[in-house]
């Protein structure tokens, strides 16, 4: 026992003290044993204390807590009281943790580095805005004045098809599965009717499940701008940042919470979480959803929310999975289908590059500096090859960022942003980013490596052209990716055109190859694929993360 920990008593010296002449023993020059400290830093050597002593320390007795159990057991206020203190522990310790790991994440400045709770703004309400200059085609779908003012600030002037379809199903309260291709507005077609149910009431009433932190903070961003008139809160929850900043928002009973299911199941468990009193749930990419592992997760937390509410699934493509979990979490859903959910949005010029391996980066670099290549959105299959492909642009003087699972969540959102705000010319990712990254003005994507599904093909297409904007979506074809070139030819029933690179004229492969890349409604047809046979089985889990 150290000097410290010795009770303090001036009228007689502590029997375990040592003599100046013998600083490692007693007084007779004998070694002292070296003793255990006690936990509850009282009695001799570190013995246990006695049980009265242990529960002042908060270390209850045997018999206190064999009470505690008695309690519990029979449902009286002693098992009551030591479940609240149980969940008062849980959000302690977060709270601790939290403080250990430094301040909140603040995506996009948004969140002011102290809460995940966006505030609503100080412009509630109508103020001087006359809901007849609202465009008269979101004015027939009845929604609310409020809604009407954030559509004009943000400069919407026609809904988009999926819109017009799905909002007033979504009023009739009514389940819902929703396909249109991606960059068509699929985000507002749920945000708008889901915010007019939420006025005048408070509560947790809206969760959306999403399969990526990128998406999680854009779909609360939408909810965010188009009910800034609207008094509600929404919290964003996903995992790689502090605890404490989300248990402030959960604890605030806010309106909407936008999650990632793995972050948000993590809550759940430790009660910090309660959603007794959710009415809707949207599931958005919800095939990305499954595809990266989280049926078991999306399963638990369908068991823990309300039967009674409504559900709400939307996609750019409805695989067989998609239909499987739409009969567990739907009932009676009205499907709503813009567009073929295989087909890619219109205004995409697409165009595959056969080439050698070894070439890749050269021909990357070869459009990159194109003078048309204004914002380039480059898609690699692994996270190795993301980070051999920015050394290469950045050695040639490209402002390059990456994004993938290696790289924190701040780098993550630094690099989106800075591609956002055109700081970065090229962005660099893993399929982590070919869903959530809602860019407006990318002008090229590249398939660096050809997507092992035709789904991925049709979703990393969809980051350019979006809104009615024209892009392009090239692949880099190497003599091994025939095969899955043609497998996405397939599925999308049309062949995509080849296409030559001047500056790779050495290339055995770019010989007999010229043109320029063109839209898909030019090119000859592919027998599609039959959608009910048996398909092959999908790579999932942790690889697609």
């Amino acid at each position: 026992m150290t000097p410290t920990e010795q009770p303090q008593n001036t009228d007689s010296p502590s029997p375990n003290a040592s003599s100046p002449s013998s600083p490692d023993g007693d007084s007779s020059g004998k070694p002292r044993r070296r003793r255990r400290r006690g936990k509850s830093g009282s009695g001799q050597g570190g013995e246990k204390s006695a049980p009265t002593a242990a529960a002042q320390n908060g270390n209850p007795s045997g018999e206190a807590r064999a009470e505690g159990r008695r309690g519990e057991k029979s449902g009286g206020a002693g098992g009551r009281g030591r479940n609240r203190r149980r969940r008062g522990k849980a959000e302690e310790s977060f709270g601790r943790a939290a403080a250990r790991k430094g301040p909140a994440f603040d995506p996009e400045g948004v969140y002011e580095g102290h809460s995940f709770v966006e505030e609503s703004g100080d412009d509630l309400g109508l103020g001087d805005f006359d809901p007849a200059s609202a465009p008269e085609a979101f004015r027939a779908l009845g929604l609310a004045p409020e809604l009407l003012r954030a559509i004009v600030g943000l400069g919407f002037t026609e809904p988009t098809p999926i819109q017009v379809s799905a909002i007033p199903v979504v009023f009739e309260g009514k389940d819902l599965i929703g396909c249109a291709q991606t960059g068509t507005g699929k985000t507002a077609a749920f945000a708008l009717p889901t915010l007019q149910r939420l006025k005048g009431r408070t509560g947790t009433r809206v969760l959306v499940l999403v399969p990526t932190r990128e998406l999680a903070v854009q779909v609360a961003d939408h909810f965010r701008f188009l009910g800034k008139h609207l008094p509600l809160q929404t919290a964003v929850i996903y995992g790689g940042v502090d605890y404490e900043p989300q248990l402030r928002a959960l604890r605030a009973n806010v309106d909407v919470i936008v999650a990632t299911p793995g972050r948000l199941l993590d809550h759940m468990g430790r009660g910090t979480a309660r959603l007794d009193g959710l009415e809707v749930l949207i599931l958005d990419e919800a095939d990305r959803i499954l595809d990266m592992g989280f049926a078991d997760e999306i399963n638990k937390i369908l068991k823990q929310i309300p039967k009674k509410r409504q559900t709400m699934l939307f996609s750019a493509t409805i695989p067989p999975t998609i239909e499987s979990l739409a009969r567990r979490a739907l009932t009676d859903p009205v499907n709503i289908s813009i567009a073929t959910p295989s087909t890619p949005a219109e205004g995409i010029l697409h165009g595959v590059y056969p080439i050698g391996g070894s070439n890749k980066s050269r021909a990357a670099l070869a459009i990159i500096e194109h003078e048309d290549a204004t914002s380039v959105l480059i898609f690699s299959r692994t996270k190795a090859g993301a980070d051999h492909l920015c050394d290469v642009l950045e050695a040639r003087g490209v402002s390059v960022a990456r994004i993938h699972s290696d790289r924190s969540q701040r780098q993550r959102e630094n690099a989106l942003n800075g591609f956002r705000e055109g700081r970065h010319r090229v962005l660099v990712a893993t399929d982590i980013a070919s869903r959530g990254i809602d860019v407006t003005g990318i002008s090229h994507v590249i398939n660096y490596d050809v997507p092992e599904y035709p789904e991925d093909y049709v979703h990393r297409a969809g980051r350019t052209a979006r809104a009615g904007m024209i892009g392009y979506a090239l692949t880099l074809m190497s003599p091994g990716e025939l095969m899955l070139v043609k497998n996405i030819e397939r599925f999308i029933g049309k062949a995509l055109p080849r296409v030559g690179i001047a500056a790779l004229s050495d290339d055995v492969h770019q010989r007999s190859v010229g043109g320029e890349p063109l839209p898909l409604k030019d090119q000859p047809e592919v027998a599609r694929y039959n959608r009910f046979r048996r398909a092959p089985p999908r790579r999932t889990g942790l690889s697609l993360r």
